[in-house]
C-alpha cells in the first residue's frame, strides 16, 4: 500500500499554514535573509494542541516545501518529519519559548543578516531615522547575548525581553519578529531588515543624521498598528505570485 502524502495526513488548515510557511522560507532566499541551514521561521499548527512547524535541520531555505516542514510539540517531541533530519536545538529553544508564552504569535521569524547583526551590535539599538524604523517606535525589545541558545533557562529571559512587542533585537546575534500569521510576521521582518540596512548605510556615510521627533515616530508606529491598513493584505499575494513563477515547488 502506498504511504499517504503529508497533505493527506494533516488537516486542510494545517496544510494552508504549511504552504504559507514554506513560502516565507523561499521568499527569505529572494530577500537575502538566510544563513544557510541556520535561523528559523516557525508557525503554530491550527487547533487546540500546542504544536508548531519548523525547518528540518540540514535543509537550505530554498529546499523547504510544505511537506518537509517538521511538526513538533511544545516540549520538542517530533510528531511528523518526512526528512528524518530532526530540528536545530537552538531553534527549538528560541521558537518554543515564544510559542509557549505568546498565544497570539502564530508565526515567529529569526534571522542572522549582516545588517541585523550590525545593528544588534550597536549600543544605540534601532535608530528612528527611517519610516521603516519608525514602525517599531516603542514597539521593539532587546535581549542581551548569552551564547548559542541551547540553555532552556534562557527562555524566560527571551520572553521577558520581548514582552508585548512583536519585534526584538537579539544583541550581537540578529533579529526576531512574530505575527498573527505568516504573512504578518514576514511583513514585519521585511521592514525591520530594511530599517537595519538603512541605518548601517546612513551611519557609513559619516554625515550628521536627521531624526524626526518622537511624536512623529509614534504617529508612524500607530499608522502601522492599524489592522485594517491596506498594505497588510496587499503585500503577500504578489510575493506568492513571484514564487509561483520562480519556485512553484515550495507548495508541494
Amino acid at each position: 500500500m502506498q504511504e499517504a502524502s503529508i497533505k493527506e495526513q494533516v488537516s486542510a488548515e494545517e496544510w494552508a499554514v504549511r504552504v504559507d510557511l514554506a513560502a516565507a522560507y523561499n521568499l527569505a532566499v529572494e530577500m537575502r535573509m538566510t544563513d544557510h541551514i541556520y535561523t528559523h521561521i516557525s508557525a503554530r499548527v491550527p487547533g487546540a494542541e500546542p504544536h508548531f512547524l519548523i525547518n528540518a535541520y540540514g535543509l537550505m531555505f530554498n529546499e523547504i516545501t510544505a511537506s518537509n516542514l517538521v511538526k513538533v510539540n511544545i516540549d520538542g517531541a517530533i510528531l511528523l518529519d518526512q526528512t528524518g533530519l530532526g530540528i536545530n536545538p537552538a531553534g527549538f529553544v528560541i521558537h518554543s519559548a515564544i510559542h509557549r508564552a505568546r498565544h497570539d504569535a502564530a508565526c515567529v521569524m529569526h534571522t542572522h543578516t549582516a545588517a541585523g547583526i550590525a545593528v544588534s551590535a550597536q549600543q544605540t539599538g534601532l535608530l528612528m531615522i527611517s519610516q521603516h524604523a519608525m514602525r517599531f517606535h516603542n514597539r521593539i525589545g532587546y535581549h542581551d547575548y548569552e551564547g548559542v541558545a541551547l540553555d532552556m533557562d534562557e527562555q524566560q529571559r527571551l520572553v521577558a525581553d520581548l514582552g508585548p512587542h512583536d519585534a526584538m533585537i537579539l544583541r550581537n546575534h540578529g533579529l526576531l519578529v512574530c505575527g498573527a500569521s505568516v504573512p504578518d510576521a514576514f511583513d514585519a521582518m521585511f521592514y525591520l531588515e530594511r530599517a537595519c540596512q538603512a541605518q548601517v548605510a546612513a551611519l557609513a556615510g559619516g554625515l550628521p543624521l536627521t531624526t524626526p521627533s518622537a511624536d512623529v515616530a509614534e504617529k508612524v508606529g500607530r499608522q502601522f498598528d492599524r489592522l485594517d491598513r491596506p498594505s497588510r493584505h496587499k503585500h503577500w499575494p504578489p510575493l506568492l505570485r513571484l514564487l509561483q513563477r520562480i519556485r512553484p515547488e515550495y507548495q508541494e
